[in-house]
């Protein structure tokens, strides 16, 4: 299969690629490197993907993406976006980079790839609101940029399926951690504060926040469970996480076992539009996908600790 992976230098995007790319499928990865984050982190995982047999091509989503990619693709696993919801990230670059530039790679997908099997978009549970423990046929209620514009984007997909103009899904994202997590992200942050014994900022009342943490690796295992299964699954929006929720503060308790180290923590001040509380309801995911997450918590913080030590100590 020829498949596309948006956001391949990113965090999930490069796991996707990879995985592909050792199963034998032609697989192209696209990234802007947006200086989001430290881009060397990013050039880090292409060296990763690229080893694996990923071709690597660097582009913004909202350039006019003929002259950059490549046609007729099978499948299209859309993770680039504008991620978190920090203050200091402007609502126009949430706008630009989560609704504009799904727009512009819609419109290219219609011109070059007629034969499509399946654009599979990546969404978020940041969908849902601040209680995010509901099946997929729960109204939206965003509170967040992130939110918001991911939801739009998700309709500009659908909206896509539902006109003919191609088929189509979309998938609800979990608390996603492991390998690559982003710097800014919790357990990457923790991890770096503990080995490097420098204070470790927790917003006030997060620790007894509760989220359906999901290693990457079952994200992974749903990505390729999509292969061949395009039939039952267009149209649909589907649930991608663990059914297993645990507080900010058990993980950070279990990354202070696995290290041996206590973490430093220094309160901050509430941070608005965070969730409170996310449980992934994965029932449909389970028939649709025979999706079925297996790592424990503690085995997907332990290698997510060593993959750190790894390439950073």
């Amino acid at each position: 299969m020829k498949i596309l992976v948006t956001g391949a230098a990113g965090f999930i995007g490069s796991h996707c690629a990879e995985y592909f790319a050792k199963q034998g499928h032609q697989v192209y990865g696209v990234d802007n490197f947006d200086p989001y984050y430290d881009v060397s982190l990013k050039k880090i995982n292409q060296q990763d993907i690229e080893k694996s047999g990923v071709l690597f091509i660097e582009a913004d989503l909202l350039e006019d993406l003929k002259a950059k990619l490549p046609k007729d693709f099978d499948y299209v696993f859309h993770f680039a976006a504008q991620p978190g919801i920090s203050s200091k990230t402007r609502f126009s670059q949430f706008v630009a980079n989560n609704i504009c530039a799904t727009q512009n790679l819609l419109e290219w997908v219609y011109g070059s790839s007629p034969k499509l099997k399946l654009f599979i978009n990546i969404a978020t549970s940041s969908i849902y609101g601040r209680l995010a423990t509901y099946p997929e046929t729960t109204g939206p209620k965003p509170v967040s940029f992130y939110g918001v514009t991911k939801l739009a984007a998700e309709q500009l997909v659908l909206g896509a399926h539902r006109s003919g103009k191609l088929p189509a899904c979309s998938l609800r994202l979990y608390s996603v951690y492991g390998p690559r997590e982003r710097p800014e992200k919790l357990y990457t942050k923790l991890i770096k504060s503990i080995f490097e014994q420098t204070s470790f900022p927790l917003f006030e009342g997060s620790e007894k926040h509760s989220r359906s943490f999901t290693y990457v690796g079952d994200i992974v295992n749903a990505m390729a469970s999509i292969i061949g299964k395009q039939d039952s699954i267009q149209g649909e929006i589907i649930n991608i996480g663990t059914d297993l929720s645990y507080t900010t503060g058990q993980g950070i308790a279990l990354i202070e076992e696995i290290i041996g180290i206590k973490a430093k923590i220094q309160t901050q001040p509430l941070r608005p539009g965070d969730q409170l509380r996310t449980t992934a309801i994965i029932d449909k995911a389970r028939k649709l996908l025979d999706y079925n997450p297996d790592t424990s918590f503690k085995e997907g913080l332990t290698a997510q600790v060593h993959w750190y030590e790894a390439k950073f100590l």
